[in-house]
């Protein structure tokens, strides 16, 4: 990706797609740097690397008045932890560059003077590791019965490392309908004999999961999300985004 403007940066915040209501969106990581100085460091600070953290902040446009909205979405998850998703300057489209988390929601705010457009601020902070990775699904194809996703070439899983999903359920329609989503790899793009490597838990409504392996290497190195739909005439939004840390 070559240097770009700022013009399309997609935020996903559990269950809202914050992009039509944000116009600034901030990701920060820091490791905190410890003091090791001793009197072997010849006169010169040494610093170890402490705990690690990533912290993603927006702002935009107030609204209210279903669950999609921010302001709906932002109480429903203030002082909970659940993932966020965001994107370097694209429209989410699989294979794009993705920085999701698994994050608690510490902070909103609301409401400026007389004549401005009612803004809103909000933070969330990490839970678990900032992860690179990509989109596997996009927010705007709606899916309304069972399917699977476009292969990546993420790549194995090192002993010691993971791979984490993320997913956020944009909205759902229909009569009693049902998502249950799940991580597959493959030895190779015509996953032909795919493992099942997390399923999500089945949602039938906006909301969002996050999923991480248990360490254990995997050789495997395309993955893909794969999905089943039940209900009556069931409809579903969703996103989601894979990457190994």
């Amino acid at each position: 990706m070559s240097k770009t403007i700022l013009t399309n940066v997609r935020a996903f915040a559990v269950g809202a797609d914050l992009t039509g209501a944000s116009n600034k969106i901030e990701l920060s990581a820091e490791v905190e740097d410890k003091d090791a100085t001793n009197y072997a460091s010849q006169g010169w600070k040494e610093v170890l690397g402490g705990l690690a953290s990533a912290e993603i902040s927006g702002e935009g446009q107030w609204e209210a008045g279903d669950p999609t909205k921010v302001d709906d979405a932002s109480w429903a998850q203030l002082g909970g932890v659940g993932p966020w998703s965001v994107s370097a300057n694209n429209a989410a489209n699989v294979g794009d560059l993705a920085y999701f988390t698994n994050a608690l929601r510490s902070a909103y705010t609301v409401f400026d003077a007389v004549g401005e457009i009612a803004p809103w601020s909000g933070t969330a902070k990490s839970s678990w590791p900032l992860v690179r990775g990509q989109f596997a699904h996009p927010p705007g194809t709606a899916r309304t019965a069972n399917g699977t996703g476009t292969g990546l070439q993420i790549g194995a899983v090192p002993a010691g490392r993971r791979m984490f999903a993320a997913l956020h359920v944009l909205s759902a329609s229909g009569t009693t309908p049902s998502l249950t989503a799940r991580v597959e790899s493959s030895v190779d793009n015509t996953f032909g004999s795919p493992t099942t490597r997390l399923t999500f838990a089945a949602a039938s409504a906006a909301g969002g999961q996050a999923l991480r392996t248990d360490g254990t290497a995997i050789t495997d190195t395309w993955w893909r999300i794969a999905w089943t739909i039940t209900g009556t005439t069931p409809s579903f939004l969703f996103v989601a985004a894979l990457g190994i840390q």
